[in-house]
């Protein structure tokens, strides 16, 4: 297992790997980053093996994957990534099918998020440096589960000194309450959704999460979920992600970190909705 991804220090210029079979993609991509995210290290290769070479170099912050590349499928890369990282990386496949395999229900656990390249790389920088590079404030209603008091009141603090209005609970029945209640005032009732794998009650995490995606029907875009772990069990994490947990959080939080995730899941699915209602 490598030692590298994720263990970077707060502070240190962040680091993107782009990997994609078609140099001329990779210049456009890089191009538009540097203009975007100067402080930003970007580092490019052609094939799955030289990415696999880089990974185990040296830590990465986010990861952009082609799905088709020279040597493999770029979801053979994700898994690999996941596999030998110590810590989770946001791992976005950037390509012009993506939808098609999306209906195929073939992206697999292992990608963060997806990115449409005919939506311009112009785009793709914006929504990196929404995890690169977060907004100091920001607007939105978080929808918080955590029955621990201490650390409910330090996360309210967190989330709300950024602009960002908490909705909290503190069990799963509670929250599916709240969402129930608001499904039937026609509204979300949150842009977000922030929540502890262990509660007290009967219900987890993960059932929250499984009741978000089937019972309510609300997708990754539609209703973000951010799980916090405190389990570093590869399998049991790639089955929160498999579930529809659109990224985790490992346990015990660190702040930036947190709300870099939260942010950046705010942009994505303010994204996704944009596009939606475009189309």
């Amino acid at each position: 297992m490598s030692a590298g991804i994720g263990s970077r220090s707060a502070g240190t210029a962040p680091r993107v790997l782009v990997v994609d079979g078609s140099k001329v993609v990779r210049q456009l991509i890089t191009r538009v980053l540097k203009a975007e995210l100067p402080e930003a290290e970007l580092v490019g290769c052609g094939s799955g093996a030289e990415a696999r070479e880089l990974i185990e170099q040296g830590p990465f912050d986010f990861i952009t994957i082609a799905l088709r590349l020279p040597d493999m499928d770029g979801l053979e890369l994700a898994r690999h990534v996941r596999e030998s990282a110590q810590a989770y990386v946001p791992i976005v496949v950037v390509s012009g099918d993506v939808d098609t395999r999306l209906h195929k229900r073939t992206l697999g656990e292992h990608v963060t998020d997806y990115f449409d390249k005919s939506l311009g790389f112009q785009a793709l920088a914006d929504f990196i440096r929404g995890y690169v590079r977060p907004e100091d404030t920001a607007e939105g209603t978080v929808l918080y589960v955590e029955d621990s008091r201490v650390v409910a009141l330090a996360t309210r603090r967190m989330l709300e000194k950024i602009g960002l209005t908490v909705r909290h609970v503190v069990s799963v029945e509670d929250a599916l309450a709240m969402l129930e209640t608001d499904r039937a005032q026609g509204n979300i009732g949150a842009d977000v959704v922030l929540t502890d794998v262990s509660l007290k009650g009967e219900l987890t995490g993960g059932d929250l999460l499984e009741r978000i995606r089937t019972q309510f029907g609300y997708g990754k875009g539609q209703l973000p979920v951010l799980v916090m772990t405190g389990d570093e069990n590869p399998a049991n994490q790639a089955a929160l992600l498999k579930a529809g947990a659109n990224d985790l959080v490992e346990k015990p939080v660190e702040e930036k970190l947190l709300v870099t995730k939260l942010l950046f899941q705010l942009r994505v699915a303010r994204h996704l909705r944009t596009r939606g209602a475009e189309a």
